[in-house]
C-alpha cells in the first residue's frame, strides 16, 4: 500500500512488527479455546504508540470477518473501537469509519457500543491541561469533533433507529457542572451539532442543556455574581495603588490592566462556567435562525416551539433563575410575531385556572418583565397587553369582592397580585411611551383599574405590589398604602370546621425574570434589546407631567420605589457570537 507525498522522516513504515496470526485465525484459534492468541491481539490493539499502518491493517482483517463478531467477542470489539483513529492520517480516518459502518450494519448488537465511543470524544481529553490555547492548534479539536460528527451520521445512515438510541447515552455522558468551562463548552457544543442533523433530538437536546444550564443559574443569584465582580475590581485597584506608591510607576505602565477584572473572564466560577454555555447557545439560536443572513421564518418558527415547550417544562417552574430565561428574550427579538406569540402563550397560563396557581403567579411575573424589559416591542404590543390584563384584574375584583374570600390570601390570590405587579411594573418602565401618544386615553385605561376604591381597598398592600407615585393622581390608592403595615401583610387563614385565623405575614416573593443581565460575554447580545433603568425625570417635568403636558423624551423613561431592585445596571459591551454551528466548527 503506497501514499502518495508521504513524508519519509514523520510518516511510520508501512511494514511493521505484529505477534500471532491474522484475527480470523485468531478468532478460529479462541473458538476452540486457545485464547493465547486473543490475548495477544487485544495487547497489540490497546498498544499506546500504536502506529498509522497498524491501525489500518488492523482494521482491514476487522472487516473481512465482521459477520464473525459475535457477541462472544464483546471484550475484543471494545478495545477496537478505543483505537486512537481521531487527528490520524486520512487514511486511517477513513479505514474506521468503513469499519463503524461494516460494523454496526452487520452487528447491531454493538450499535450502543459505537454510539458511546464517538459521544465520549465530544470532550477535550482530560488529561490535556486546562490552559489549551496553544495546545487547541496542536491537538486540532475542532477536526476531531468534524470525524466525530462524520461517524456519527454515517452510524445514523446505516441504523435508522441511531436517534431512539442516541439520546440516553448523551445525557449520561454529560460533563458534571463542576467542570471546567471548556469541557461544557465543548460538549454543549457538540450537543446543538447534533441537533442539527437530527433534528428529531433537537428539543429533548435542548432540555438537556437546559436543565443543566439552571443548575448552574440558580447556584449563583445575580446579587452574588455582582459582589465578586465588584471585590474582584476593588482588589485590583488597590493592587494598583500600591504598586504605584512603592515603585513609582509610569501612568501608561500603571494603566494597562491585564487582570481578570479587566477582561470578558468573570471571577465568579459558576457564573463563568454559566456565560460560556449561554454564549454558545445564544449563538446556535442565531445560526438556526438565519440562512445568509437573513431570517428563515419556518426555521425559527419550529426553533420557538420547542424552546417554549422547554420553558414550560424547566424554566416557568424554576424560581429565582437569572440568566437562562434569555435565550426566548433573544429569540423574540428577531420578529415581533414571534414576542406576540411568547406574551399569548404566557397570558393563557396565567388565566387559566386549570393550572398551578405557582406557575400562573410565575406566568405573570415573566409577561410584566417582558413587557418592561423587551426594547424591541412597541407601545400598541404593550398597550394591548394591559388591555387584556386590566379588565381581567376587574373582574376577579367583581367576583371575589362579595364573597367569603375577600381577604389578603396569597394562597387564594396569588395569580391575582402577581397580575398586578406585572401591571405596575409595566407602567413603571413604559409610561412615558404608553401616555405620550394620547394623554387622555392612555391615563383613562389604567384609571379604570384603581377607579373603584370600595372594591379594592382589601387587595392594596405595599408587601403585595410597589405603590403608584401620586405622579399618577392616584391619591385615594397612596392614603390607603399609607395606612397600611408595610411590613408585614395580614394573612386570613380558615381551616376546614375551624375558626378564622388572623397572622401577618409577607409570602409573595416578587420575580421579575428579565432583570438584569449581567455575565460578560453573552451581554453582548442580550444589551442591545435591552430595556435599561433610567432616572426619573425633572420636578420640571414633573408639573407639566400633572397639568396634562408630555415632556419631550428621546426614549422610554420610568419611575419605581427603591424596593424593586437593588441593583439597576447595564451589561457591558456590545459584539456578535464567536460560534457558529451551521458554517464552521467548534473553536474554543
Amino acid at each position: 500500500m503506497e501514499i502518495e507525498g508521504r513524508d519519509f522522516m514523520n510518516t511510520p513504515p508501512l511494514k511493521t512488527v505484529r505477534f500471532g496470526g491474522n484475527v480470523v485465525a485468531t478468532l478460529a484459534k479462541f473458538k476452540q479455546g486457545d485464547t493465547s492468541d486473543y490475548e495477544l491481539l487485544k495487547h497489540q490493539l490497546a498498544d499506546p504508540d500504536i502506529k498509522d499502518a497498524q491501525i489500518i491493517n488492523w482494521l482491514q482483517e476487522f472487516r473481512n470477518c465482521v459477520t464473525q463478531l459475535s457477541k462472544d467477542h464483546e471484550q475484543l470489539i471494545y478495545v477496537a473501537l478505543r483505537l486512537p483513529w481521531l487527528g490520524r492520517s486520512p487514511a486511517v480516518v477513513e479505514e474506521y469509519l468503513s469499519f463503524l459502518s461494516n460494523l454496526v450494519s452487520a452487528q447491531t448488537v454493538y450499535l450502543r457500543a459505537c454510539l458511546k465511543m464517538v459521544v465520549s470524544n465530544f470532550k477535550p481529553s482530560e488529561f490535556l491541561p486546562v490552559c489549551v490555547d496553544i495546545l487547541i492548534t496542536q491537538y486540532d479539536l475542532p477536526r476531531s469533533f468534524d470525524q466525530c460528527h462524520q461517524a456519527l451520521q454515517l452510524i445514523g445512515r446505516y441504523v435508522p433507529s441511531t436517534s431512539c438510541f442516541l439520546m440516553p447515552i448523551l445525557i449520561e455522558n454529560f460533563p458534571f457542572v463542576q467542570k471546567s468551562s471548556r469541557t461544557l463548552e465543548c460538549y454543549v457544543h457538540n450537543l446543538l451539532r447534533v441537533a442539527v442533523y437530527i433534528p428529531s433530538l433537537r428539543r429533548d437536546v435542548l432540555e438537556l442543556i437546559i436543565s443543566r444550564m439552571l443548575k448552574l443559574d440558580v447556584s449563583a443569584p445575580r446579587g452574588e455574581i455582582e459582589d465578586v465582580e465588584e471585590n474582584a475590581v476593588q482588589q485590583e485597584l488597590k493592587g494598583e495603588q500600591e504598586e504605584e506608591g512603592l515603585f513609582d510607576m509610569d501612568e501608561d505602565v500603571c494603566s494597562v490592566n491585564s487582570s481578570p477584572a479587566g477582561t470578558n473572564v468573570m471571577v465568579h466560577p459558576v457564573a463563568e462556567r454559566l456565560d460560556t454555555l449561554m454564549v454558545v447557545l445564544l449563538a446556535f439560536i442565531k445560526d438556526m435562525c438565519h440562512v445568509n443572513g437573513c431570517l428563515d421564518v419556518e426555521r425559527t418558527k419550529d426553533l420557538y416551539k420547542d424552546l417554549v415547550c422547554v420553558f414550560d417544562k424547566l424554566i416557568l417552574p424554576t424560581h429565582a433563575s437569572c440568566h437562562v430565561q434569555y435565550a426566548l428574550f433573544y429569540l423574540c427579538s428577531f420578529r415581533l410575531a414571534l414576542a406576540e406569540a411568547f406574551l399569548e402563550h404566557l397570558w393563557r397560563l396565567l388565566q387559566s385556572p386549570s393550572h398551578p396557581a405557582v406557575l400562573r403567579q410565575s406566568a405573570a411575573g415573566y409577561m410584566g418583565s417582558f413587557l418592561a424589559r423587551a426594547n424591541f416591542l412597541p407601545v400598541v404590543t404593550v398597550r394591548a397587553c394591559l388591555d387584556l390584563l386590566v379588565p381581567w384584574l376587574h373582574l376577579y375584583i367583581d367576583s371575589q369582592d362579595s364573597g367569603s374570600r375577600a381577604y389578603c390570601d396569597i394562597t387564594l390570590h396569588g395569580p391575582f397580585y402577581n397580575a398586578c405587579q406585572a401591571v405596575f411594573y409595566t407602567l413603571i418602565f413604559r409610561h412615558r411611551s404608553i401616555l405620550e401618544g394620547n394623554m387622555k386615553k392612555g391615563r383613562g385605561l389604567h384609571m379604570r383599574f384603581l377607579s373603584a376604591s370600595k372594591n379594592v381597598k382589601w387587595l392594596f398592600d405595599p408587601d403585595v405590589y410597589p405603590s403608584i407615585h401620586r405622579k399618577y393622581q392616584l391619591v385615594f390608592c397612596y392614603t390607603i398604602i399609607e395606612r397600611n403595615n408595610r411590613h408585614v401583610l395580614p394573612v386570613v387563614r380558615s381551616s376546614v370546621g375551624g375558626d378564622c385565623v388572623s397572622t401577618n405575614t409577607n409570602p409573595l416573593d416578587s420575580f421579575f425574570p428579565f432583570d438584569p443581565y449581567v455575565l460578560k460575554r453573552s451581554s453582548k447580545l442580550i444589551e442591545p434589546l435591552y430595556q435599561v433603568w433610567e432616572e426619573p425625570c425633572s420636578d420640571a417635568d414633573e408639573d407639566d407631567f400633572l397639568r396634562g403636558e408630555t415632556p419631550e423624551t428621546k426614549g422610554v423613561m420610568g419611575m419605581t420605589p427603591g424596593s424593586y431592585e437593588s441593583h439597576l445596571h447595564s451589561p457591558s459591551s456590545v459584539g456578535s457570537p464567536p460560534i457558529s454551528f451551521l458554517q464552521r466548527p467548534y473553536h474554543h
